[in-house]
């Protein structure tokens, strides 16, 4: 089961300008972000004591605080100088980074436009999202859909947006798979519960095109990958119907990093050498032994 159980008996949490023991950090119970989801966060590693694409998530971070209509009060930079500081503290050379943004407690409502904004980093030890990754995942295929851009802000990496892929995800682990495929409203393929999705077909990659789900930094930096190596890269609209058409699949994501899939419902796949070879080049990459334009 995917997941993370922490421990956090002498850890810490950078909180709000300080450092405070994980067991002291305390968030007011009328936080607004609680009772109206409106925070924005970001899913990081680390590998021997550097954080992967760094900057970007914390500019991801910023823009998406941006789209939900509140500013972070502190600068990129000082995110970047905050998220060092953090893994440092940690001790951990490998490990994850989540950084997150809310709308405190001052007003209790829908309107909270003078709510304070808060900011937190913590770090923790978090292995392969997926046990023996080079299997395959099993997945299934989700009840819930990815909404429309006109219904959500979809581009932006905020936590009410995962309510759908919480619900997804929890009904798929019951079933015995590890993840589901997420449709979009208009029926295409869209992405798992927390990761972008590729397919292979005759040697060429094709995802789908991210117009009403996040277009992950992990994902672009897959398409780096396979262009590096003379792959075709297609993002198009995929409809459901075209699974059995691919030989391989395989879904992105900083916690997920690549994964190869080899079922998603009825229709199963061999991870295969374009797989393992995008796998392989990941890893180099993160751990400083390969070199990409991102």
């Amino acid at each position: 089961m995917a997941g993370t159980a922490y421990d956090d008996r002498d850890g810490y949490i950078w909180m709000d300008g300080e450092f405070v023991p994980w067991r002291d950090t305390k968030v007011h119970v009328l936080t607004h972000a609680l009772h109206y989801a409106s925070s924005v966060f970001e899913g990081e590693r680390a590998y021997n004591g550097k954080i992967f694409r760094s900057l970007d998530h914390s500019r991801r971070l910023h823009n998406s605080a941006r789209i939900m209509g509140f500013d972070i009060p502190y600068t990129v930079e000082q995110i970047e100088d905050v998220k060092r500081e953090a893994l440092a503290k940690s001790g951990l050379d490998s490990a994850y980074v989540r950084a997150i943004a809310w709308r405190g407690s001052e007003m209790m409502g829908v309107s909270a436009q003078q709510n304070s904004i808060h900011l937190a980093v913590a770090v923790w030890h978090w292995g392969d999202y997926f046990a023996d990754k080079m299997k395959g995942i099993r997945m299934t295929h989700a009840d819930w859909r990815r909404p429309a851009p006109d219904t959500a802000p979809c581009h932006a990496k905020a936590a009410g947006l995962y309510m759908i892929c919480t619900l997804s995800k929890h009904a798929a682990e019951r079933d015995g798979y590890a993840d589901a495929l997420m449709l979009d409203y208009r029926g295409q393929v869209a992405e798992a519960t927390g990761a972008n999705i590729f397919f292979v077909r005759d040697g060429a990659l094709h995802t789908p095109t991210p117009d009403c789900f996040l277009n992950g930094l992990t994902r672009q930096t897959a398409i780096k990958l396979a262009q590096q190596r003379q792959l075709e890269v297609i993002e198009r609209a995929i409809m459901p119907d075209e699974l059995a058409t691919f030989s391989e699949c395989f879904i992105t994501g900083s916690a997920a990093e690549i994964t190869p899939v080899a079922e998603i419902g009825a229709h199963t796949y061999k991870p295969g050498q374009i797989s393992e070879a995008l796998v392989n080049d990941y890893s180099a990459l993160v751990n400083g032994k390969l070199e990409v334009a991102l």
